[in-house]
């Protein structure tokens, strides 16, 4: 009998084990999607940032200030529509990895079911085998 329970109790903590690592990984490959993506957004908008801030170095009179304001506004514009793109990607890409972890998590509670009920189905087959003699 213990023997029966430390076999049940391996193959248990193996399963959870082998689910955790699932977990981890799912997480790091969405941790990692979703840190090169700030990076790469961060990068765009400091690109645009410093050509339009050279480009307002290079300014010298009224006229040319006044050309600069709306380059100055569709900078911005992008900078945060970029932003705001990411943020929205990242909320995707975030929600398909909690629905990825949430299923394996479904079939992993599913099978620890399934192989309660077969090992419960045994015993009780057993008892009515000795209840029998």
């Amino acid at each position: 009998m213990s023997y029966q329970f430390n076999e049940q109790f391996t193959a248990a903590s193996r399963q959870f084990a082998d689910a955790a690592a699932q977990f981890n990984r799912l997480a790091l490959e969405n941790a990692e999607t979703l840190f090169g993506l700030h990076l790469s957004t961060l990068n765009d908008n400091t690109n645009a940032t410093f050509a339009f801030v050279n480009e307002a170095i290079d300014v010298r009179d009224m006229d040319g200030l006044k050309a600069l304001w709306p380059k100055g506004a569709q900078v911005a514009r992008e900078n945060v529509e970029r932003l705001v793109s990411a943020g929205q990607e990242t909320l995707g890409r975030t929600v398909k990895t909690h629905e990825a972890i949430a299923g394996l998590a479904k079939a992993q509670v599913e099978s620890a079911t399934a192989d309660v009920r077969a090992e419960a189905e045994k015993v009780a087959k057993a008892a009515a085998k000795t209840a029998k003699r």
